[in-house]
C-alpha cells in the first residue's frame, strides 16, 4: 500500500484539499486530494523543477 503524505501547506480549514507526495519502488508520485485515482510520475529532478518553479512564479 502507498503511504502518502501530505503537504505541510495542507493544514488549516481548506486541509481536505492538498497535494499529497508518496514514493514507490524509486519513484516519486503526486496526487491532489480531491482526485486521488490521478497520480503523476515524477524524478526528483522533475519534482525539484516544478518547486523551483512554483517559489520563482516563473513558468
Amino acid at each position: 500500500m502507498i503511504q502518502w503524505q501530505k503537504s505541510t501547506f495542507s493544514s488549516g480549514s481548506d486541509g481536505a484539499n492538498c497535494v499529497e507526495l508518496a514514493a514507490e519502488e524509486g519513484t516519486l508520485l503526486l496526487r491532489e486530494s480531491d482526485a486521488p485515482t490521478r497520480i503523476l510520475p515524477v524524478t526528483r529532478d522533475g519534482l525539484a523543477a516544478l518547486l523551483k518553479q512554483i517559489r520563482t512564479g516563473r513558468p
